[in-house]
């Protein structure tokens, strides 16, 4: 006489036979059929647990059965990374000389701490050369016209304030006190940048005018002494205020 754990009712099927195994009778339904008949019978089982835990139950039992099993080489593909799978590719310390990586670990720990401290001292003082930078350039611009100002910020002309800053840069360094250069830049607009320039340096310039209307700006520098240019030039300060650096 047969038991009921050898008995195979549909109900059983319905409920532990997935969707993707293959009939071992050789009686085979469509998929669409099985889905169907799987979703009325696991709904129809709703009533009978409280709502709540019966939607949750029902959810996760149709998902199992309608997403197909995952084959060896997708197993394997979720345990890839190391540890599991792959071998781990050969660190920098694997493949060089043990006896230089000795003597890296063994060093004496005054001679480390020297080191340390050395490379301390020389960041502090890199740093603070690049903040004494920042401020010279800062009292350059300071020093600029507000009207001129605005005028450098909008300006696309980066070459020609780039052609008058090297002409008044080398003006600042090669030449003495008393000395004048004399430029010829007959557009308004172009002499606003070439005034805006010389301000950035400490220069004093002035504009006159010529016989037939002809534009000659005079640069000197001032008479209480050359101060030495700023490392950092207008068109490099004007590139980074626009990417946001000031």
């Amino acid at each position: 006489m047969a038991t009921p754990h050898i008995l195979q009712t549909e109900q059983d099927r319905l409920m532990f036979a997935s969707l993707f195994d293959h009939p071992k009778d050789g009686i085979s339904k469509s998929r669409g059929v099985e889905i169907e008949e799987k979703i009325e019978f696991l709904e129809s089982l709703a009533g009978k647990v409280s709502n709540r835990r019966s939607r949750r139950w029902l959810n996760d039992r149709l998902l199992m059965e309608l997403v197909p099993r995952l084959n060896a080489e997708e197993i394997r593909g979720l345990f890839a990374p190391p540890p599991w799978g792959d071998d781990v590719p050969p660190s920098l310390f694997s493949m060089t000389n043990v006896v230089e990586w000795d003597n890296f670990r063994n060093i004496d720990m005054d001679k480390e701490a020297s080191i340390i401290e050395s490379l301390e001292i020389s960041s502090s003082k890199r740093r603070d050369h690049q903040d004494a930078d920042k401020v010279a350039a800062l009292t350059a611009w300071h020093r600029v016209d507000s009207r001129t100002r605005e005028a450098l910020r909008r300006c696309c002309l980066t070459d020609l304030i780039n052609g008058y800053e090297e002409c008044v840069r080398s003006f600042v360094k090669d030449t003495g006190n008393g000395d004048v250069l004399v430029m010829h830049v007959q557009d308004a607009f172009h002499r606003l940048l070439l005034h805006g320039v010389c301000e950035f340096y400490n220069l004093v310039s002035t504009t006159v005018t010529q016989s037939k209307g002809k534009k000659m700006t005079r640069i000197r520098k001032k008479r209480m002494g050359s101060i030495d240019p700023p490392n950092i030039t207008l068109c490099n300060f004007l590139k980074m205020a626009k990417d946001g650096f000031w």
